[in-house]
């Protein structure tokens, strides 16, 4: 069962936004992202108000993903990927980006908080971030 509304091209579109932003972390790492992509489109809530779909979060500006930026980003989706999308959009959560809303990569260690937010644990090279359950209930 999905947890956000989603169509065929917005599987192919988070798929590719997986790929761009941490196909170097692997299947879980690009689990991760997704995760966060679609917390992003239950949130309602800090940057994320008013997002309701897989392609407004996609294309969020300002605050959206750097990959869209990036010629990398434009390739297809590639059917492996296709089927760790669909594997998010329909609740799969994974820790530590279970109810993040934020990753970055940094040069060195992760941050304690990054823009007022408590970073949730690393996975390889990404951070990530979550909001409070009180700020955010969707997410929780």
């Amino acid at each position: 069962m999905a947890v956000v509304p989603y169509n065929e091209a917005d599987v192919k579109l988070l798929a590719r936004l997986m790929r761009a932003e941490a196909e170097g972390d692997g299947k879980l790492g690009m689990l991760m992202v997704g995760n966060t992509g679609v917390n992003r489109v239950r949130a309602d809530c800090t940057d994320f108000g008013g997002i309701r779909s897989i392609r407004n979060m996609v294309y969020q500006s300002p605050g959206g993903f750097e990959a869209t930026q990036k010629g990398y980003f434009y390739q297809r989706a590639r059917q492996q990927d296709i089927d760790l999308a669909r594997q998010v959009l329909r609740g799969g959560r994974y820790h530590p980006a279970t109810n993040s809303l934020w990753f970055f990569m940094p040069s060195g260690s992760c941050p304690a908080q990054w823009f007022g937010q408590w970073n949730t644990g690393r996975f390889k090279s990404h951070c990530f971030f979550a909001p409070t359950a009180a700020e955010c209930p969707r997410v929780f």
